[in-house]
């Protein structure tokens, strides 16, 4: 690549800041520093549940969700040490093993089945309690990080942490540009949340709990879910309680929150 690309490249992620079109434009930046097969990008609170930023995964991706937004990123020994250790900077998968006894467990159970070989984590502090966390994957065991990719990697970390800096900073977490164009969104809008609906929790829930969650996302209350199903209020409220429990979330803004993870993703 051109030094001139490369500045446009930079130039088209400034000027694109505050923008839906800004995690795509990163990405692209960071694809002419250093090669990789797919992206996840995520924004981290603490004790709250990672919010969907971006990515360009183009198999296994109903794991993102399925697997790793819902419980599996607890496992994840890149967050385990962000939460420990609350660094910044670039790390490598190779690095972050080392530490992370757990991490065959993770590994056999979740790791394996995305097809990632190798991986490095770009981690940006945006206020005290938020992070961005870039992951970075590799599909093919011949394109995995070297040292080289990791050290070019962390030259440019000020300009990367300073780009996700300026767009998040008082700024919430917000998801990327839409998946759909607006023509097509509108076009396959009520099928997409029918499909949506239809999938959400399946791995976690039984075939109760995901009506009643299904019913919930619609906006029914307990009375009305009682209502609707011929069961007590309280039997809701306790179905409500497991499934809260199981998805791993506190309030309804939480639920609305993986499930709009979820839409994206699926």
């Amino acid at each position: 690549m051109s030094e001139l690309q490369f500045s446009n490249l930079l130039a088209d992620s400034i000027s694109s800041l505050k923008s839906p079109s800004f995690t795509s434009k990163l990405m692209a930046f960071i694809a002419s520093i250093v090669n990789y097969d797919c992206a996840v990008m995520l924004g981290l609170r603490k004790g709250k549940h990672p919010i969907y930023l971006y990515d360009s995964i183009e198999n296994n991706r109903e794991l993102l969700f399925n697997r790793y937004l819902t419980s599996a990123f607890q496992d994840d020994p890149f967050y385990k040490m962000l939460t420990i250790d609350e660094k910044q900077g670039v790390f490598s998968l190779k690095d972050i093993v080392k530490r992370d006894l757990d991490y065959q467990t993770y590994c056999n159970q979740f790791y394996l089945q995305t097809g990632w070989k190798d991986e490095v984590s770009i981690l940006i502090k945006v206020e005290a309690t938020r992070w961005v966390v870039i992951y970075l994957g590799c599909i093919h065991t011949r394109n995995s990080f070297s040292l080289l990719n990791v050290e070019t990697l962390k030259s440019y970390f000020a300009v990367i942490q300073s780009l996700c800096q300026q767009h998040w900073k008082q700024t919430e977490f917000l998801l990327a540009e839409p998946v759909f164009s607006p023509e097509s969104y509108t076009a396959q809008r009520r099928e997409f949340i029918e499909d949506g609906l239809r999938s959400f929790g399946k791995d976690l829930l039984s075939t109760r709990e995901k009506q009643i969650a299904r019913l919930i996302l619609q906006g029914l209350d307990t009375k009305e879910i009682a209502k609707q199903l011929n069961i007590t209020e309280g039997t809701v409220k306790n179905h409500r309680k497991r499934i809260y429990a199981q998805l791993r979330v506190a309030s309804l803004s939480e639920l609305f929150q993986i499930f709009l993870n979820h839409i994206i993703t699926h």
